[in-house]
């Protein structure tokens, strides 16, 4: 069975839930974990990925050769690789940066085959297609938008002993935002109007269940929210919506956030998007009955699993958060 916010019946689970069709949006390290999970128990996976790194390799690369930045897209194509010698062996290779005293240096190699291929082929997608079947990657991975982005975040700061009020800021590029020290008010993109990969926007209507999260909340996470047709997409489709909170907030743009403030943060950016489960590890929730109520206020359910790695890192285990996501889409929501 299915359950649904309170005073919803239960329905009963699909046949699509053994297999499900899956989209996963976000960027980073955080959106390779839930495909590294996802990869686990499904074959039918997209990965929706945030075009607006402007840091390392990535900001060097699109800003040299006004392309796509490829980073977060390298990253998720080496997540889907699979447990095996071929899988790992080209998972280490897109991973690998060279270290040079030369202009190589930090360049990673799955950058520079990506935006190789790109040039060969004039498609950003088609070239992210060849690279996955290069890899035998178990999904696709498709960009969010068709052109580069910039983040810009108003960002209020607490005020100093002596000021009248906490001062707004406003920080313009990704790899600012994600380090910025004080709350982020409104996220907005640039261009504010930005076309969205048409192939991302079919996968979302035609997928079963959306992921979003984990990974650094506003930089990679919310920004899908902010392409009109992507945007569009996730309110329309007939799939379920599952919001997977991060193991604790980072250091800086989400320092001191709570679990509840960042359903909250969604809500602001999103908020006529109806949610079906917030995915939470108990070690991450500081009021369990806040955060139902958060998560009931957008139409969604509390599942509550253990996803940590043993060794107290904020990451998350593979196997752990895929048995989790099989319990989400089954709709096993009560306590294992």
């Amino acid at each position: 069975m299915i359950p649904h916010a309170p005073g919803v019946p239960d329905v009963p689970a699909p046949e699509w839930s053994k297999n499900p069709s899956v989209v996963a949006l976000g960027g980073g390290h955080g959106l390779s974990a839930s495909l590294s999970a996802l990869r686990l128990m499904s074959d039918r996976l997209t990965a929706v990925v945030t075009v607006a790194d402007d840091g390392g390799s990535s900001g060097r690369l699109r800003d040299e050769l006004d392309v796509l930045p490829p980073g977060d897209l390298r990253m998720a194509l080496a997540a889907l690789c699979d447990d095996s010698e071929w899988g790992r062996t080209w998972s280490a290779m897109l991973q690998h940066r060279f270290s040079s005293s030369g202009e190589l240096d930090n360049h990673a190699m799955g950058n520079l085959l990506i935006v190789a291929l790109w040039e060969l082929l004039g498609d950003a997608v088609e070239g992210l297609d060849w690279v996955g079947r290069l890899l035998g990657a178990r999904g696709r991975v498709l960009p969010m938008a068709s052109v580069p982005l910039v983040v810009e975040a108003d960002v209020r700061h607490a005020s100093a002993p002596g000021e009248p009020e906490a001062s707004l800021e406003t920080v313009i590029g990704q790899s600012k935002v994600a380090v910025t020290e004080g709350r982020i008010e409104q996220l907005r993109l640039l261009p504010a109007d930005p076309p969205a990969s048409p192939e991302a926007v079919q996968a979302v209507l035609d997928a079963d269940w959306v992921v979003l999260g984990p990974g650094s909340w506003y930089s990679s996470v919310l920004v899908h929210l902010l392409v009109p047709a992507l945007a569009d997409a996730l309110h329309v489709t007939k799939a379920r919506r599952c919001v997977t909170l991060n193991l604790s907030a980072e250091n800086g743009e989400t320092e001191g956030l709570t679990a509840v403030d960042h359903l909250e943060a969604l809500h602001k950016h999103a908020p006529g998007l109806r949610i079906d489960a917030v995915l939470a590890d108990p070690s991450a929730v500081e009021d369990v009955a806040a955060l139902e109520a958060a998560a009931a206020s957008m139409g969604a359910r509390v599942i509550m699993r253990q996803v940590r790695r043993g060794d107290d890192t904020a990451r998350h285990d593979g196997l752990r958060l895929a048995a989790a996501y099989r319990d989400v889409f089954e709709g096993v929501y009560g306590d294992v």
